[in-house]
């Protein structure tokens, strides 16, 4: 008999679903523009079975990948586990067998060595193959129709590293899959790998190279002639895991680096730049462009640990005002002689999981999409734990002229990542719309929205009731019908 613990992690909205789905034609109120043609992918981490150690963060979870197929104004339903390694090894057994997040020593002695992925971070299509990935592991191959699992990929063999990144990057002018692995030779490892994947799926070449100190390399940016690395101190040791201790801590005595690393073929660690900064916490990043020698990377940045089921190495409590993200811009000239990075505020917002129009990868954008915590609207506990942060709003900001906008969710209700979607013709930046999963506590339902992307403050276009609850998703990305060679025949 399956019984999940009866904490939190495990309760109210965050009770386990484990269904895979297949619905047609969902219920909508409102209109689908139905100009869109294409899919929306994401991915939530779900817990195949209890957990080995009674309790586990959501992070651990085994990912579950949903397809959104929208076509002539309707959308179908798709939903499949991520079917990795570790996933088949607990199927066949009947229960959980990996112990607690990133720390092998808590697994079962049978399965001691075997690939730990959970593929549960982020849904991306690229080539025509969807990638269900996880940092700390090879990415999984889906088939981006179907949802059936085809295995990870090393690149045909040209991949030596043994992870490879959540947030990968698609450059828009060589159409190239940028990516990245840490901890490239082993678990707590220094040493991290940069790669460069045709859209014919072959991986052109890598860049091998260490950072100041092992931590958590969760994302990115890319410009055309550069690839841009945050470096900051969510760190671990093999004391902390020995010590059963959560794999990652906040270490507020190490400073940030900027590294900045030339993409081309032949680039060694010799060539890359290293920008020192203070003491602060970043996890994703928005975008990066060129000026001239000048770089610009936009991301949010907070104070101090935004996270506290990793915390403080000294065990300082967790504070949520030191916390609170804001979208920031770090900024370096190469043509001068500079060893740190300038940092300058873009918005008031408190809000992370920033988006683009990704046709603007690696340019200056003018707009971007976050989910906001709005502290000044009200909350009610309704519908059991909701887990996480109250991400209650969908902010808007308007690079260029300095103008924001916002939507609020309402007092029981909080958002997933939002993504764009380009209007099929339309080159237009932020021309399009944006779609993002709404989690509805009380009623532990879920809806799927769509919003005229630079009118979010009007509210939704359209509400699409979801048949099942989603659990709070991580990241996701749309993907035209023509780029899925097997959607244009479906």
């Amino acid at each position: 008999m399956t019984t999940f613990p009866d904490v939190p992690a495990f309760t109210g909205f965050n009770t386990p679903s484990r269904v895979e789905a297949n619905v047609h034609d969902l219920d909508v109120r409102g209109t689908i523009p139905p100009e869109m043609d294409g899919c929306f992918y994401r991915v939530q981490p779900e817990h195949q079975f209890p957990p080995l150690l009674g309790n586990d963060i959501a992070f651990n979870g085994d990912g579950m990948i949903s397809m959104f197929r929208f076509k002539d104004g309707r959308v179908d339903f798709t939903q499949r586990w991520a079917k990795t390694d570790k996933w088949k090894l607990e199927n066949e057994a009947g229960r959980a067998l990996f112990g607690a997040y990133r720390n092998p020593l808590t697994d079962d002695e049978s399965v001691k060595g075997k690939i730990r992925g959970t593929a549960n971070t982020n849904a991306y299509i690229h080539g025509g193959r969807l990638y269900a990935l996880k940092e700390d592991s090879p990415a999984l191959v889906m088939d981006p129709v179907s949802l059936e699992t085809q295995g990870y990929t090393d690149f045909d063999g040209r991949m030596k590293g043994e992870t490879f990144t959540a947030h990968p990057k698609t450059d828009p002018a060589t159409g190239n899959m940028c990516g990245f692995g840490y901890a490239s030779k082993g678990l707590l490892t220094r040493d991290m790998t940069y790669y460069e994947i045709s859209p014919e799926g072959e991986l052109l070449y890598d860049v091998w190279f260490e950072v100041p100190y092992y931590c958590m390399m969760h994302d990115f940016a890319i410009t055309p002639d550069y690839a841009l690395f945050s470096v900051m101190p969510m760190t671990s040791s093999w004391e902390r895991l020995k010590a059963g201790k959560p794999h990652f801590g906040f270490d507020t005595a190490q400073p940030t680096y900027l590294a900045v690393m030339p993409r081309r073929a032949g680039t060694t660690a010799q060539d890359i730049r290293w920008f020192k900064g203070g003491n602060c916490f970043t996890a994703h990043v928005m975008n990066a462009h060129q000026d001239g020698t000048k770089l610009h990377l936009d991301l949010p940045v907070a104070a101090n640990n935004m996270m506290p089921f990793f915390p403080d190495i000294n065990d300082a409590p967790f504070d949520p005002a030191a916390g609170a993200t804001y979208l920031t811009r770090w900024s370096v000239d190469l043509a001068q002689n500079e060893e740190e990075y300038r940092s300058q505020r873009l918005s008031g917002m408190i809000g992370e999981f920033p988006r683009i129009d990704d046709r603007f990868t690696g340019q200056k954008n003018r707009y971007g999409w976050m989910v906001v915590i709005d502290p000044a609207q009200p909350v009610e506990a309704k519908g059991g734990s909701a887990g996480g942060w109250v991400m209650n709003t969908l902010g808007f900001v308007d690079l260029e002229s300095g103008t924001e906008q916002k939507w609020w969710c309402g007092p029981v209700s909080s958002i997933q990542e939002p993504c764009f979607v380009p209007r099929p013709g339309s080159e237009r930046e932020g021309d399009g719309w944006i779609v993002m999963v709404c989690n509805r506590l009380e009623s532990h339902s879920s809806d799927l929205l769509i919003f005229e992307a630079t009118n979010i403050a009007a509210g939704p276009v359209a509400t699409i009731a979801i048949p099942v609850r989603l659990r709070f998703g991580l990241h996701g990305n749309w993907a035209e019908a023509n780029a899925v060679k097997a959607l244009e025949e479906a």
